[in-house]
């Protein structure tokens, strides 16, 4: 039987500055864990430590620019653009930019902060 989401749950962020992500599906709000699927809003000058997740990241930036650091530099994901990170990359999210960045964030398998193994802060 299909299973109705009324709403998100409102999940805590990491970075210095606060960062709505509203899960809609994942080990939270529908107790899946094969996929998590959650939108965010981060504030400009937003920064979250490095990570090296065990699941891969696939994100479509629908407002404002995320940067995407990685081991060879970064780039900019910006309104209408994407990125996937696959799992064993180390990687850093941010939005720089004014305005933040709102985007759409799925992980396979679903997010959980023990499987995203955050640098050391």
């Amino acid at each position: 039987m299909p299973e109705f989401i009324k709403q998100p749950s409102i999940i805590k962020a990491a970075g210095n500055k606060p960062k709505i992500i509203e899960e809609y599906f994942g080990r939270v709000n529908s107790k899946t864990e094969a996929v998590s699927i959650a939108r965010m809003q981060s504030p400009a000058g937003w920064i979250e430590p490095g990570q090296t997740p065990e699941f891969d990241e696939y994100t479509v930036v629908l407002k404002g620019t995320l940067r995407v650091t990685h081991k060879d530099g970064f780039f900019d994901v910006h309104e209408r653009q994407a990125v996937i990170v696959p799992k064993g990359e180390w990687v850093k999210y941010s939005s720089p930019e004014e305005g933040g960045a709102e985007y759409i964030a799925v992980c396979l398998p679903a997010f959980s902060p023990g499987t995203v193994h955050r640098d050391q802060e």
